[in-house]
């Protein structure tokens, strides 16, 4: 039976990073990179379920979590996932629109 995090506890979600952490460990420990990212990935999409998806808004930009380079131009959110473009540190928009966990977003740039 398939459960998503959206039916989740906080508690049951925060289990589940400890896991995602431990394995992330365990995985780089034995020097598993490719593992390693998609424990983080992982991680970093329940640690979204944990946020409240209405604290972002289109247009907004935020830093984000993870790489000091680059900040994060919302276009839309849909569920946890942010949508729009990576802006570098000359402020040079990317072409190419993604999706993020917004738990990548960290604090909004004024």
């Amino acid at each position: 039976m398939d459960v998503r995090y959206s039916d989740y506890s906080l508690e049951q979600l925060r289990e589940e990073i400890g896991k995602f952490k431990e394995k992330a460990q365990k995985a780089e420990q034995l020097g598993n990179i490719s593992e390693v990212a998609i424990y983080e990935r992982k991680l970093q999409v329940a640690m979204a379920y944990m946020l409240n998806p209405e604290d972002f808004k289109a247009a907004d930009i935020h830093q984000l979590n993870g790489d000091p380079g680059h900040k994060f131009k919302i276009n839309y959110i849909n569920g946890v996932f942010a949508w729009g473009h990576r802006v570098n540190l000359l402020d040079k928009t990317y072409e190419n629109e993604e999706a993020i966990p917004i738990s990548l977003l960290g604090d909004k740039v004024e």
